[in-house]
């Protein structure tokens, strides 16, 4: 695998888990798998940004002030906190995206990190030229991330054993990840992903 690859862990969240204001099903059971990622990443040097939602309490993303979805990931609160049982390294860079009023925040590219560096300008610092994606939730912010990379120039590859979806349709992740595919991006799996670390 190439010196210049990142994971992206986006939005693995209290709130998007089961128990969560806004769960995705089942969506706690995609962290023993990052985890196995981030071993493989962190074992190669490689680094690791994770994506949060972190909303203020009044935003146009919000039902109450005539957005799609009910109150979730607000700053400072336990539901916006990341998934105990994600192993996040210490060096994680985190991205903070949709923590202004007017913004909804899907993709990770609309976020920063701690230091105010947008996530496409983060990346591009690093030397990064190729992103692995995965997280919650497939249709929504794992989609709008993993578009948005392509966008920005980068190559990329969502890992589709480390996805899950929302489903307001049925069907919406199957569908979110062909179009990613379709756009440019690659899928791949835990094996793959793997078997190029050892090469």
């Amino acid at each position: 695998m190439s010196r210049n690859s990142a994971l992206i862990i986006v939005d693995v969240q209290n709130d998007f888990c089961p128990g969560g204001a806004l769960p995705v099903t089942n969506g706690d059971t995609v962290v023993p798998v990052l985890n196995r990622y981030i071993t493989l990443f962190e074992a190669a040097g490689l680094p690791v940004f994770a994506t949060r939602d972190w909303h203020p309490e009044k935003t146009r993303h919000f039902k109450k002030f005539g957005g799609r979805w009910p109150e979730h990931c607000i700053q400072g609160s336990a539901g916006a906190a990341f998934h105990k049982d994600l192993n996040l390294p210490l060096n994680t860079a985190v991205v903070t995206k949709g923590d202004r009023p007017d913004e909804e925040g899907y993709s990770g590219f609309q976020g920063r990190t701690d230091s105010g560096r947008p996530l496409s300008l983060a990346l591009k610092d690093s030397g990064i030229e190729h992103i692995y994606v995965a997280g919650l939730a497939t249709d929504y912010c794992v989609k709008e991330t993993v578009l948005d990379g392509l966008g920005e120039g980068f190559k990329v590859t969502v890992l589709e054993d480390a996805v899950l979806g929302v489903d307001m349709e049925p069907g919406d992740s199957k569908r979110a990840i062909e179009e990613m595919v379709e756009r440019g991006a690659e899928a791949a799996t835990f094996e793959k992903i793997q078997a190029l670390m050892a090469d």
